[in-house]
């Protein structure tokens, strides 16, 4: 039987566009950014599954403390440093290669996790290991270059982590193919104006060309923003072409029958955000009504979290609309609403949202996020309960949530619109110490 389903899934390759069975069973570790999360790989995952990629050869990390140190060579707590980074990725580069049988890894990374990618293949006896290096949106020559501002971070240019990556011949490993993946002008952290740093009027001494590296191929997604440079369908297509050579033969998502959806709890500690599984959270789904968000029924799923801090299997319908609800000690209630899941995923992570100090004295505090990408004024349509909610400013796009906080009133729908998805939420009370967020796959 596992013969026959091995040969089934050569055929489908094929049939989808594969170049071959050596391209398609190449295993590939995707490396999330600074402050996030595997999760943010699930639309990727989902293309290459559906051009017919081995979803056994598709592959995750979630560092442990995900946030960058201020500076790189003094401890901070919840923060690590660019050679814990490092360790973490050796590790599980090894533990793939081990499962998978196979001599190299493909390793694609957003951001931060791109720099840990290089670390490794310079200083962490990766060269051996990689076969190719996709960076998307990497600060390779730091989101400043600067010996007054960031001083010590691992993101100045002018630091002697950074100095040293950029100090080998054309920038790159030899042996390893190299892809970098850049936007023209709306990337944040490759700008020459600091004020999207929060240095208004400050001279970054980098430019939109940051991300590229001389002995790389280099390519420039015009109109993506930093997030959208990793996980936007177009990137997709240029990582897909890079490995295989060809076009995918789709950049639709290829719904299953039934989707089997998990994941891990994270939590946080003193307000910074970690990838440590939580033990004793409650996670509830519901099957909402699109329209209105009311649940349509009882719950269709509920767990309380082991120390694995994973929170299913819970088998899904690939067109339904779900609402998970997150309780766990010292955190608010939060109510999460997404759109459906037309595949299945391992890495439907959950984290508790926050009510800051603003959001005392509001009857509901309710937010849209897009983990993928950031709101681009006159780019991207978007709106919360009909407007355009506070906190997401114009310029480059640069803000991935925004939140609007309601009058003290009746639960009540609320709608919330990015470009072609539509979610439907409800104001649930945040004087009862609950949050709300209506979260974008795209």
């Amino acid at each position: 039987m596992t013969k026959i389903r091995h040969i089934v899934f050569a055929i489908f390759a094929l049939f989808l566009g594969g170049t071959g069975a050596a391209a398609q069973q190449a295993p590939i570790l995707f490396v999330h950014g600074n402050g996030d999360y595997a999760a943010l790989w699930t639309t990727t995952l989902w293309r290459f599954e559906s051009n017919g990629w081995n979803p056994r050869r598709l592959h995750t990390i979630d560092f442990p403390y995900p946030n960058a140190r201020n500076d790189d060579a003094k401890p901070q707590p919840n923060r690590s440093s660019s050679a814990e980074q490092m360790t973490a990725l050796k590790t599980r580069v090894e533990a793939i290669l081990a499962e998978t049988k196979t001599s190299k890894v493909i390793l694609v990374g957003s951001s931060r996790g791109g720099l840990s990618i290089r670390n490794y293949l310079q200083n962490g006896g990766g060269a051996s290991k990689v076969s190719h290096a996709i960076l998307a949106g990497v600060p390779n020559h730091g989101v400043v270059a600067s010996d007054t501002m960031l001083v010590g971070s691992e993101f100045n240019g002018s630091s002697s982590f950074l100095k040293a990556l950029n100090a080998i011949p054309d920038e790159v490993v030899k042996g390893v193919r190299y892809l970098t993946l850049r936007s023209d002008s709306q990337d944040k952290f490759a700008s020459p104006d600091g004020r999207y740093l929060g240095m208004p009027n400050v001279a970054t001494n980098v430019t939109a060309e940051g991300p590229a590296l001389k002995g790389a191929k280099n390519v420039v997604l015009p109109g993506l923003d930093h997030r959208e440079v990793a996980f936007h369908p177009r990137a997709f297509a240029e990582m897909y072409k890079f490995l295989t050579g060809r076009e995918p033969r789709t950049l639709e998502v290829r719904p299953e029958k039934q989707p089997v959806l998990n994941g891990m709890v994270g939590g946080m500690a003193d307000g910074v955000a970690t990838n440590l599984p939580v033990a004793g959270a409650q996670v509830e789904v519901f099957r909402v009504s699109p329209v209105t968000g009311e649940r349509t029924a009882t719950a269709v799923h509920r767990k309380v979290t082991g120390a694995d801090g994973l929170w299913g299997p819970f088998r899904a319908s690939p067109n339904a609309y779900y609402e998970f609800v997150l309780a766990m000690p010292g955190q608010p209630v939060t109510h999460i609403y997404r759109s459906p899941f037309p595949r299945s995923s391992a890495i439907v992570h959950l984290r508790p949202g926050r009510l800051a100090e603003a959001d005392k004295g509001a009857g509901s505090v309710v937010s849209i996020s897009r983990p993928r990408g950031y709101f681009g004024h006159g780019r991207d349509t978007f709106a919360l309960d009909g407007k355009v909610p506070p906190g997401i400013p114009s310029g480059v796009p640069n803000a991935a949530a925004g939140t609007l906080r309601v009058e003290t009133g009746p639960i009540r729908s609320m709608r919330a619109v990015f470009n072609n998805e539509r979610l439907t939420v409800l104001t649930w009370p945040a004087t009862e110490n609950h949050v709300v967020i209506a979260e974008f796959h795209d």
